[in-house]
């Protein structure tokens, strides 16, 4: 039979990782050209991953939580005969495999294939672990039980030394070999797997090797006392009840540690690369938006928008962009390598949107160019395939302007951290009606508030001024969407 590898291609544009979110299949399944096998999110977003070849699942070899290296083989696929799959679909059962040296040593070197994905490569390079040096006597030693195991490595230390090998039975200078799983386990419990005596076959380090060396480390005087063959059980017996019950008490009552990776690792970055990087000013404004309020209501109740998706954030939108037209050297961002200022003749704009993996800003390319139907239907677009954490790392570069709507959550403003490489970002408060002087008697109005962060580098103090005025102009007396237009 033939086993051909599917190695996680760059789905980025030169990311160099991503986490398995959910495998859609199973070893023993039957898998055809194009079909989704997992999804996986990357830094940027979450995508989906096509099989590139028929066949039915050998072995999956990561689990889902697990964030894998681009370039690593994250599943095989068995291509030959149907006969042969069942056959294989046994003993591919186990639910992850260490390393793509699991699969037969027979199989013949997978057939290459073309790109499928952004930045997949068609290397035929196989990912598979070359065999260890084993040190004399060791295919002895690994049939032997593991009561025996401690005893041959201390009478073999000479031997296991010249062979290249450390203390505890790894290749010196080699990674130990562990599953994915094994490995968070020793990270948890703060356990340096090379230093974990591997009882596994073909010298994996296993779970009970990894609960074997916490209990060690916790109890050191009891673990001195015991002879070394005789303390390999009865060791790995105490920390399973012993250590994890320690570990988990000690986060639930005390403390959570939650993995910074994905979306929100690299927003966290992104975000102390802006604030630090781009001179930040923020200006406020509060105003009356009940015409604006009106019209929302009027357009909605429009036959020839029927269908579509009209709301404060349309006409915000487009408030934006009629006010770059005005305003259009707001539309820039700066080039640190040549040190200049590029104006940008279009407008991509960013819509902030929460989502549960994160803080995303997908953005409506090239929206100054859209009429009024086409940004509605743009942005209902945007915000659905955020929703579903389907935004791809596309929508999420070249953006020039960002809008966050802050005030979906009830809160009147805030000060917005500029999205790198872009110029302004404009927080939008609740609107609320509050008492206002309206034509010279206190009255309930609509009101908000929208605050404007720009870069100083890019924007002054007047031209930030001017911008942020249009947009408070055109939002408080809606028909300027036409006569500034």
């Amino acid at each position: 039979m033939t086993i051909r590898e599917f190695k996680m291609p760059d789905v980025g544009e030169g990311l160099t990782e991503a986490e398995i979110l959910k495998w859609y299949v199973q070893p023993g399944d039957t898998v055809t050209d194009g079909q989704v096998v997992c999804e996986v999110e990357t830094a940027k977003a979450a995508v989906e991953l096509p099989i590139p070849f028929d066949g039915t699942v050998h072995a999956l070899l990561f689990e889902e939580g697990t964030t894998v290296d681009v370039g690593q083989v994250i599943i095989s696929v068995q291509t030959g005969p149907a006969e042969a799959a069942a056959a294989a679909a046994a003993p591919a059962a186990e639910a992850v495999a260490p390393a793509a040296a699991e699969a037969p040593a027979a199989a013949p070197a997978a057939a290459a294939r073309q790109p499928v994905l952004v930045g997949y490569g068609v290397s035929e390079a196989s990912t598979k672990r070359r065999p260890r040096k084993a040190a004399p006597g060791a295919s002895v030693a690994a049939a032997a039980p593991v009561e025996a195991a401690a005893p041959a490595a201390a009478q073999n230390g000479t031997a296991a030394a010249a062979a290249g090998l450390n203390g505890n039975g790894h290749a010196a200078g080699e990674r130990p070999l562990a599953k994915p799983p094994v490995r968070k386990l020793a990270k948890d419990l703060g356990i340096d797997l090379a230093s974990v005596v591997p009882t596994g076959e073909g010298g994996v380090v296993t779970r009970e090797d990894v609960h074997a060396a916490a209990a060690a480390a916790i109890a050191p005087q009891a673990a001195a006392a015991q002879a070394p063959a005789a303390a390999a059980v009865p060791a790995q017996a105490q920390v399973q009840a012993a250590a994890p019950a320690a570990v988990s008490g000690e986060a639930s009552a005390r403390e959570t540690r939650i993995p910074v990776k994905g979306v929100r690792k690299v927003t966290a970055q992104a975000m102390v690369g802006s604030a630090f990087t781009a001179p930040h000013v923020t200006e406020f404004i509060t105003f009356d938006v009940t015409r604006t309020m009106k019209l929302v209501q009027e357009l909605k109740d429009d036959p020839d928008l029927a269908g579509l998706r009209i709301n404060p954030l349309l006409l915000i939108a487009k408030a934006v962009l009629v006010a770059v037209r005005r305003n259009p050297d707001v539309n820039a961002s700066w080039d640190e390598a040549a040190q200049e200022i590029v104006l940008k003749h279009y407008v991509n704009l960013g819509i902030a949107a929460a989502t549960p993996r994160g803080l995303i800003v997908p953005n409506i390319k090239d929206a100054h160019a859209k009429t009024l139907p086409e940004l509605s239907t743009a942005l209902s677009e945007l915000v659905t395939t955020a929703r579903d954490g389907k935004t791809s790392p596309a929508d999420m570069q070249n953006g020039t302007i960002t809008i966050t709507n802050v005030g979906v959550f009830g809160v009147d403003t805030g000060t917005p951290i500029l999205n790198p490489g872009e110029s302004a970002i404009l927080a939008v408060g609740a609107i609320k009606l509050q008492p206002w002087v309206h034509k010279g008697k206190v009255k309930p109005r609509h009101v908000t508030t929208l605050a404007l962060s720009f870069d100083h580098r890019l924007i002054d103090g007047e031209l930030g001024s001017r911008f942020l005025a249009d947009i408070a102009a055109v939002l408080e007396h809606p028909r300027r969407l036409v006569t500034w237009s």
